[in-house]
């Protein structure tokens, strides 16, 4: 009787420690909101053209599950994967490729780099460093922010104004297809409530100018039968919003999917029509997880 005291206590110990120990650092869900398997996730969305990854940008668990996922894509699509990010500015592809190529080390290649963000080497060095070790194309798909800060300033005339250089760095349907009214742009002057500045629309159109330019460099090296595995801010893809809502436009009928992240507490909050629509999966992230150097 003794004895099986002791065992039932040392069970429920065990029990309570395992309990105590469950702090999951993240969980991963479909838009059916159900716990989604990591494998089955790969597979599916291999399926695609184009995958977008919105991130938190110092969020370490985004960057982990980035080069995991592109591991993982990899094994699928080989040679077919490249990648494409928000980090770099289209105007940097020439050194990009270069360093890709191993013409030279990367203390030769970061100095060349233009707006190079703050934490490359924690957080985009290792995705570099996966596509040079693998031999495959990685895309500098954003506009550079000095025409993007000329957007916000003078809107559309800007075009008007530019060099045929400068213009080719920027997304050629931008003016073609810009709408105002679209969700990704008409929530950024609801959100100011009764703060609207005056400029509001050409803030607008400069949100706007790094989607069409990322939708454009993305749709530019893509070929048939390629995978792209693209990373960008969440915003820029969350509700098939931002580069996604552009790629639509620019060339319909693409297969296109979208996995994002959210705080723990920012998915408890989401009722069942956002959590449907937000993206093909999602990362829910603990809201005290560690940040990442920005």
């Amino acid at each position: 009787m003794k004895q099986l005291i002791q065992t039932a206590f040392i069970f429920l110990a065990f029990i309570s420690l395992t309990n105590a120990q469950n702090k999951p650092a993240y969980q991963l869900f479909n838009n059916n909101g159900k716990t989604a398997d990591y494998n089955k996730m790969i597979k599916d969305l291999a399926e695609s053209d184009m995958v977008f990854f919105g991130e938190y940008h110092n969020n370490p668990i985004s960057h982990w599950l980035q080069l995991e996922m592109s591991k993982s894509f990899f094994n699928i699509k080989g040679d077919k994967l490249y990648f494409g990010a928000e980090m770099f500015e289209n105007g940097n592809q020439l050194v990009l490729n270069e360093y890709l190529a191993g013409f030279y080390t990367e203390d030769k290649m970061l100095p060349e780099i233009t707006q190079l963000w703050s934490n490359y080497k924690t957080d985009y060095k290792p995705l570099v460093d996966f596509a040079k070790d693998n031999n495959l194309r990685f895309i500098a798909t954003n506009i550079p922010r000095r025409y993007a800060s000329m957007f916000s300033k003078k809107g559309m005339n800007i075009l008007k104004e530019l060099s045929p250089e400068a213009l080719a760095m920027i997304g050629p349907d931008l003016e073609t297809y810009f709408d105002p009214t679209v969700k990704a742009y008409a929530e950024m002057a609801d959100n100011m409530g009764g703060h609207v500045p005056p400029n509001m629309l050409n803030i607008q159109i400069a949100q706007a100018s790094k989607d069409a330019t990322m939708a454009h460099f993305s749709l530019q090296n893509f070929i048939p039968g390629d995978f792209l595995f693209h990373f960008e801010g969440s915003y820029h893809s969350n509700y098939n919003q931002g580069i996604i809502w552009w790629i639509n436009k620019i060339k319909p009928g693409l297969n296109i999917k979208s996995i994002t992240t959210v705080m723990q507490s920012e998915w408890d909050e989401m009722n069942k029509e956002d959590k449907t629509e937000i993206a093909n999966y999602i990362i829910v992230v603990a809201d005290n997880m560690t940040q990442t150097k920005g």
